[in-house]
């Protein structure tokens, strides 16, 4: 049985440049936000005879690549799916695993993130998760409230239903108590009471693992997200993964529901 993920040593962490990779010429701007979907860490770990929980350990290791070449590409916002509402249907001791694990990785790299200049920020629900990884949450938040290099959020029990579930609560307690009119509720009053209200709208949603699929995330901020599906394992994603998403989605005509009229000759 597998038991919570706890680390002996704090290894030094790696500069940010520690591949000597650079992003290539992009065809346009980055996309602003950025949310990926970490997946294929258990399949990984079958794949070499391996427990699953090893595949969520080798995995960190990409989302610091990832984190990496996003600060290096210009992306401003960078959201990624740590844990979601559904995987407490996982078994009791893969979710123990997932908890310690989401805590101590925290713990270790909040420095390091702080030192790259990255603002860390927490989206999810405070029910059923541990007290423990909601402190370091805090601890990163707080550490790395002033950095503007780039924001990170951390979407740790979060899912996107219950996302808006949550901001339908608020905005009910407010027309209640009077403080919002049922007429005055428009796009921006929902966008206003999300988790993370000051974060854009998604421009590119990746996943990793081959699967098709947005598994509930960013649901209202990824309305008009251009979609990029990658068939590498979280442990075998990379910067390099990254860079060719977002060669992708400047290959991509975004039209927000219009249309230009080109007859053929």
């Amino acid at each position: 049985m597998p038991k919570p993920y706890t680390h002996p040593d704090a290894e030094p962490y790696k500069p940010l440049n520690w591949t000597g990779l650079e992003p290539p010429a992009f065809a346009g701007p980055v996309p602003h936000h950025v949310a990926v979907v970490m997946d294929g860490n258990g399949r990984w770990a079958n794949r070499q005879g391996l427990p699953r929980t090893e595949g969520h350990r080798v995995g960190v290791d990409a989302m610091l690549d990832v984190i990496a070449g996003a600060v290096q590409a210009g992306v401003k916002h960078l959201s990624v799916y740590a844990f979601s509402t559904e995987n407490w249907k996982r078994s009791p001791s893969e979710v123990r695993f997932l908890m310690g694990f989401n805590r101590e990785v925290l713990h270790r790299h909040r420095d390091q993130l702080n030192e790259w200049g990255v603002r860390v920020r927490w989206a999810g629900r405070r029910p059923k998760l541990w007290g423990s990884v909601i402190k370091d949450l805090e601890i990163a938040e707080e550490l790395t409230k002033d950095n503007t290099r780039m924001t990170l959020a951390m979407c740790i029990n979060y899912g996107g239903r219950w996302e808006v579930v949550d901001a339908m609560r608020k905005m009910a307690e407010d027309v209640q108590s009077g403080r919002l009119k049922p007429s005055a509720i428009s796009e921006k009053t929902i966008a206003k009471n999300l988790y993370l209200p000051n974060m854009p709208d998604v421009d590119l949603f990746i996943r990793s693992g081959g699967e098709r699929r947005t598994s509930n995330f960013m649901m209202w901020e990824a309305s008009y997200a251009e979609l990029v599906f990658d068939d590498a394992l979280w442990p075998e994603f990379s910067r390099e993964n990254l860079w060719r998403a977002i060669q992708t989605f400047h290959a991509r005509d975004r039209r927000y529901g219009g249309a230009v009229d080109v007859p053929r000759a």
